[in-house]
């Protein structure tokens, strides 16, 4: 497999998370002429993790270590965005989709439950493999999800891929806390190290697919028991997370969900202690393997 066709910056980018990337196993599946790179930490039932548009793994860097513990924890870089290479044109949800159905099943066979969860455009991603792994799935969990068919509010962002220092990073902490946290207080450091790595390496522009209906209409088709997770003033499920919710029990009557008060988007990251409190009871709803 090639290596990944990445931004030219990156190579010299630091790692903003160091550690955790220290303790993973490092591995790779196909991805169109490229590559899919995968990061896995611990041992046990599989639980797989699949991040954000013009994101990495990193979204879930304070989700990994709170299930590393018991978990065989599996966090790609999707096709497209961060280390992965880009997919075959067209680029479409059901293809990412495929690709990483086929890197999961080359990965951990093609017998092995596991319990899934997508964050954003990783919701989507997972609904796609839902519907190909059918009933290989325990659950799934979809995170701050879209593609419903609803039409959200537009938050205007600053530019960033002309700065550069200082006034780069300026402009990352006042688009995490209009996009991605609720409290701008809960936008630290790591955050803004954060996105400027996953900015730098994003090639996949996603965003058009949160305004189709791919996930709900998956939903619909999935097997196994499925769950949703929403910080409460999540502002891309502005202006009625109410109708969103409406949406998705119209699709899905007994889907189980859970809401996080005062969370934005990165509901993980902004309120991790109860973002994996809520995932880890969810996990427990649906019997073991």
């Amino acid at each position: 497999m090639n290596a990944p066709d990445i931004h030219p910056l990156a190579p010299a980018m630091a790692e903003p998370l160091p550690e955790l990337d220290g303790t993973a196993e490092h591995l790779a599946t196909p991805c169109g002429d490229g590559r899919m790179v995968w990061r896995a930490w611990g041992s046990g039932p599989v639980l797989v993790l699949l991040h954000g548009g013009t994101g990495s793994w990193r979204h879930w860097a304070r989700t990994i270590p709170a299930f590393a513990a018991r978990h065989r924890v599996l966090a790609p870089d999707l096709p497209g965005l961060g280390e992965s290479a880009t997919p075959p044109e067209p680029h479409a949800p059901d293809g990412v989709g495929a690709i990483v159905a086929e890197g999961l099943s080359r990965l951990i066979g093609s017998e092995t439950r596991y319990d899934l969860c997508g964050f954003s455009f990783g919701a989507l991603a997972a609904s796609q493999v839902a519907v190909r792994h059918g009933a290989r799935l325990r659950s799934l969990t979809i995170v701050g999800a879209g593609a419903m068919g609803q039409v959200r509010a537009p938050v205007v962002l600053e530019k960033v891929r002309s700065r550069t220092g200082a006034d780069r990073l300026a402009a990352h902490r006042v688009n995490l806390a209009r996009f991605m946290m609720a409290d701008p207080a809960t936008v630290d450091d790591t955050a803004v190290a954060i996105q400027d790595w996953n900015t730098v390496h994003a090639r996949l522009k996603s965003k058009n697919f949160a305004h189709t209906t791919a996930l709900r209409d998956a939903v619909a088709r999935c097997a196994a028991p499925v769950n949703a997770i929403w910080g409460t003033a999540d502002v891309t499920a502005f202006p009625s997370l109410e109708a969103r919710l409406a949406v998705l029990r119209e699709a899905r009557p007994d889907v189980t969900v859970r809401l996080i008060e005062g969370a934005g988007h990165w509901v993980a990251y902004e309120a991790a202690a109860a973002f994996n409190a809520t995932l880890a009871e969810l996990l427990a709803r649906t019997p073991p393997a």
